[in-house]
């Protein structure tokens, strides 16, 4: 890659630096030809202005000594029937051949060459010498030395190779410090994702060193990966343990009645009734169970949620008359905003009933149960009552699966405040307990302010 990307720099730099001294010597050039151009003009203007009766040839020779050229450049005069005229060190343009020849039959139109002499090539600008009347009588050659153009020619050429090879130095160097780093996050993410592969979700690449950029987001983006996944695979095994355990007693029990009546052939018929139910019961209690851990399943998938828009004092009167049925409690429903809620209600509707029913369970007949929901700005609805309470040790646990915070002879299989943590966290929320023991507990289910919407429902107050 280093390689290639070296050619690829070198052959554009290369076109860059050719392209610099190309449009430096025709710059060069041109500046060189329009000076060489105002020699002819100017040349004229003096010989218009020359006094009375005084011939070409004489006015020329002072012309020649007189006149300033800039360095290198060279001034010859041809007139027809005369001697040259050449400025110092002009003669080397005189005997050249092809400026011999215009010495000698001036041309028509002013011409440009290159002229060789010796070691030295000068640019010649050849223009003929007119009268007022138009008639040709001789010739002014005016010639520049080029060694000056190859001279800074190289110049800029060394100049421009210096800095073209620079620049290839640096964009190698920083490419292969660039390249050096992904490679060896790709070599980082490989061996980690071999380790995964074969089982080893404990590798990480670690946030040392790494700046926040692509290469730093994309080494969070897979230790989070693999965090989830581990996080993912403990659950499972969790689950799959917690389910085998969840499920063996309401089976052995079954099974173990079962085995007794098979034992009494004879037994009476509400022996055999008993038996029944008790089966049955063991075997509604599995199929509870199932349900809500099928529930806890799906609430990993990104499709759990299905929100839509509800009118929350409906949504909430409709739950009150739901929850009131369930025991002779002092129930109690708080003001609700008149607001629509974008919420998936079914799904909310049995967390909040769920709640409920741990209420009634933690509370006897003289308790109250409160139900309600505000905006603050997030949504929040709560369930409040005054029975026993939990103890602040379980407290911190009792949102995790099979976590009971009653006395184990209560009945549940301690999934409710899991499912409920799992149906407010996939609304992009959260599950907040206060308790007191002896005192009650409210359980907030803390759904964020995008579920609400500022327009009031049309479907009346509860």
């Amino acid at each position: 890659m280093l390689v290639v990307h070296g050619a690829v720099l070198m052959v554009a730099l290369g076109a860059v630096t050719v392209e610099v001294v190309h449009g430096f010597s025709s710059h060069y050039a041109h500046t060189i030809v329009s000076d060489l151009s105002e020699e002819g003009p100017e040349y004229a203007r003096a010989a218009a202005q020359r006094p009375a009766g005084q011939g070409m040839e004489v006015f020329s020779r002072a012309y020649l000594q007189t006149h300033v050229l800039a360095a290198g450049h060279l001034l010859v005069v041809g007139l027809v029937g005369q001697p040259t005229l050449a400025s110092p060190g002009g003669e080397v343009l005189t005997s050249r051949p092809s400026v011999a020849r215009w010495l000698v039959s001036p041309p028509a139109r002013s011409r440009i060459e290159d002229v060789r002499a010796g070691a030295l090539t000068y640019l010649v600008l050849t223009s003929p010498i007119r009268t007022a009347s138009g008639s040709t009588i001789g010739v002014l050659v005016a010639g520049a030395n080029l060694a000056g153009l190859r001279t800074q020619r190289d110049q800029v050429l060394l100049l421009a190779g210096a800095e073209a090879a620079v620049a290839v130095a640096a964009a190698l160097l920083s490419s292969f410090l660039v390249m050096r780093r992904l490679l060896g996050t790709v070599g980082a993410l490989t061996r980690a994702a071999v380790a995964a592969s074969v089982g080893d979700l404990g590798a990480r690449l670690g946030s040392e060193g790494w700046a926040d950029d692509e290469v730093g987001r994309l080494r969070a983006a897979f230790d989070g990966m693999l965090e989830r996944i581990a996080t993912g695979l403990d659950a499972q095994r969790q689950l799959l343990s917690d389910v085998s355990h969840q499920l063996r007693t309401p089976l052995t029990v079954a099974r173990g009645h079962l085995e007794i009546l098979e034992r009494n052939p004879a037994a009476e018929r509400s022996e055999v009734s008993q038996t029944t139910a008790t089966v049955i019961r063991e075997l509604n209690q599995m199929s509870t169970l199932v349900d809500r851990l099928l529930l806890l399943g799906r609430s990993f998938a990104p499709d759990f949620v299905e929100a839509e828009p509800a009118a929350l004092r409906a949504f909430m009167g409709e739950l009150f008359a739901a929850a009131r049925v369930l025991a002779e409690r002092s129930w109690k429903l708080c003001e609700v905003p008149d607001v629509v809620v974008v919420v998936d209600g079914a799904k909310l509707r049995g967390v909040l009933l769920n709640l409920v029913d741990n209420a009634v369970k933690a509370t006897t007949a003289g308790d109250a149960i409160e139900l309600g929901a505000r905006v603050d700005p997030e949504l929040v609805f709560w369930v409040a009552d005054t029975g026993c309470g939990i103890a602040a040790e379980a407290q911190v646990e009792v949102l995790d699966r099979f976590r009971r915070a009653g006395p184990s002879s209560q009945e549940g299989a301690g999934l409710g405040l899991a499912i409920a943590k799992a149906v407010a966290e996939a609304h992009g929320g959260r599950v907040r307990l206060r308790s007191v023991e002896g005192q009650g507990t409210t359980v907030d289910v803390v759904l964020p302010a995008s579920c609400v919407r500022s327009a009031p429902s049309d479907e009346g107050e509860v």
